[in-house]
């Protein structure tokens, strides 16, 4: 055997050698990436699952409701397409479920309070998480552009309701305590935090609502006579309805433009 052709040989061993480390590289690469956006859409559908279980009821439209299983059924699509050990056959019957559940009108859960400030921070963060999935939903055309910027718009309102409700709780507390005073105060906080969502027509009713209780409870700071236990009572629970968990505005939330 000549020199060239042993020096073709090792060359071609060298060169079999890269390939050969390149080619398994190529497939590590690709194995880690697979399992990166395995992960990524395991976590997808664990955040929109999350959010329509940890989201106070009475802030989820059936339009949010709504979004949140298309973005459940499209991870399911995506990891379908991945081929890889997800549980995409159990979710998908998650998904099915809860709609079902939702045209039945069998998902309802109890109002939750927002009552302290780690509560209204934690519920702000996850309509911050929301806002983002529909804005991405849009971008990548899963979404129609109008039902997306409705929605949007609808979140943001959802997050300065959140920060009012916590001051409507802290004003019905410091009136239970008479502390009239600190009350009015906590009503103007939440009147000034719709007011950063004046153009939402409920934002403008509650407001006008705040103004009424802030001038009842001026009148009790100066000495006027308290109502009874029970009309107060009333009176509080009226409120809860009006600020917290009433349907009027799901309603138009779902149907107005």
């Amino acid at each position: 055997m000549d020199t060239t052709t042993i020096v073709i040989f090792f060359a071609v061993i060298v060169l079999l050698s890269i390939a050969a480390i390149v080619i398994s590289q190529a497939r590590e690469k690709a194995k880690i990436e697979r399992a990166r956006r395995a992960k990524a859409l395991e976590d997808s559908y664990r955040a929109s699952r999350r959010l329509l279980e940890e989201l106070p009821p009475q802030y989820l439209t059936k339009d949010l409701k709504s979004i949140l299983l298309m973005r459940g059924e499209e991870v399911c699509r995506d990891a379908e397409s991945l081929k890889g050990d997800l549980p995409v056959g159990k979710w998908r019957d998650e998904l099915k479920t809860r709609r079902q559940q939702m045209d039945d009108n069998a998902d309802e859960r109890s109002p939750q309070r927002i009552d302290s400030p780690a509560r209204a921070a934690e519920v702000k963060g996850q309509l911050q998480l929301l806002f983002k999935m529909i804005e991405g939903m849009q971008k990548r055309g899963r979404l129609d552009s109008k039902l997306a910027r409705h929605n949007l718009k609808l979140v943001l309102f959802l997050i300065h309701k959140t920060q009012a409700d916590l001051h409507v709780s802290q004003a019905r507390e410091h009136t239970r305590q008479k502390q009239f005073r600190k009350a009015i105060h906590a009503y103007h906080l939440a009147s000034t935090e719709l007011g950063k969502a004046k153009d939402n027509p409920m934002a403008l009713k509650a407001i006008k609502s705040f103004r009424v209780r802030i001038k009842e409870l001026e009148d009790l700071a100066n000495g006027a006579a308290p109502k009874t236990q029970d009309e107060e009572k009333h009176r509080l629970n009226k409120e809860w309805d009006s600020f917290l968990h009433d349907e009027e505005w799901k309603k138009k939330a779902d149907y107005d433009d």
